[in-house]
């Protein structure tokens, strides 16, 4: 498998408050990687460093073997659905898709399999305000396969989604692994991670706890279930 995100050593503090401290590890294509931890142990500072929204004070981050720390262009690769999609009130929904377009300088080749599957098209006249939250989720969701990314990362993708937008969305993560995009996904919900990672990473207290495939860490503990399996790896 190809890597396609490689991380060095990377650091991050917020004032005396050392949230990263030293991650190495490496991404591959066509894998799903569930980045799990308790609160403050540094998942969203990651992901915001690999996102380009938060710069490291130390360490490299590379992409296709090329370091990208503190650049802009390998942005174009990646697709981001985050927890709370925070959009102008008075944007409506077909406008905000209209301007991405624009920002992005993208017409063709796009994936609209989301907007189709949940009926965006029917609500493009309303605004943002008006929406639910299930239906912000679905924006934020159709947003981050939109451009076709080699890489996306859903910050806990399935919150707030009825039950049937959520196998929806689950199955367009299934079936973008298989055409070879990284994925990876922060989320609380232990069966979804079950359902969707090829491989988890646990954090704890900013330094990586474990990072092992499904399978091996389910050979290791003896245990079928993910949430059993690192309740054993976490007391031992």
């Amino acid at each position: 498998m190809e890597d396609l995100i490689e991380l060095r050593d990377l650091r991050k503090s917020f004032g005396k408050l050392e949230v990263l401290k030293g991650i190495n590890c490496v991404f591959e294509k066509g894998k799903v990687v569930s980045v799990l931890g308790p609160n403050a142990a540094g998942k969203t500072t990651l992901i915001k460093s690999i996102l380009g929204m938060v710069i490291p004070d130390k360490g490299d981050i590379l992409f296709r073997d090329k370091v990208v720390t503190g650049t802009f262009e390998y942005k174009k690769h990646l697709g981001y659905m985050p927890q709370i999609g925070r959009y102008p009130d008075n944007m409506k929904i077909g406008q905000l898709f209209d301007m991405m377009q624009d920002l992005r300088k993208v017409t063709s080749k796009l994936d609209t399999d989301l907007i189709e599957s949940y009926n965006l098209k029917s609500m493009y006249h309303k605004t943002m305000s008006t929406l639910s939250g299930g239906t912000r989720q679905k924006v934020s969701a159709a947003l981050a396969f939109l451009f076709n990314p080699d890489v996306l990362i859903l910050d806990e993708p399935t919150a707030g989604l009825d039950p049937i937008a959520a196998e929806v969305l689950k199955e367009k993560i299934l079936a973008e692994k298989n055409q070879g995009k990284l994925i990876l996904i922060t989320s609380h919900i232990l069966t979804e991670a079950d359902e969707l990672a090829d491989t988890v990473m646990y954090l704890l207290d900013g330094k990586i706890r474990f990072y092992k495939s499904m399978e091996v860490l389910k050979s290791e503990t003896g245990e079928n279930r993910l949430g059993k399996a690192l309740t054993k790896i976490l007391a031992a």
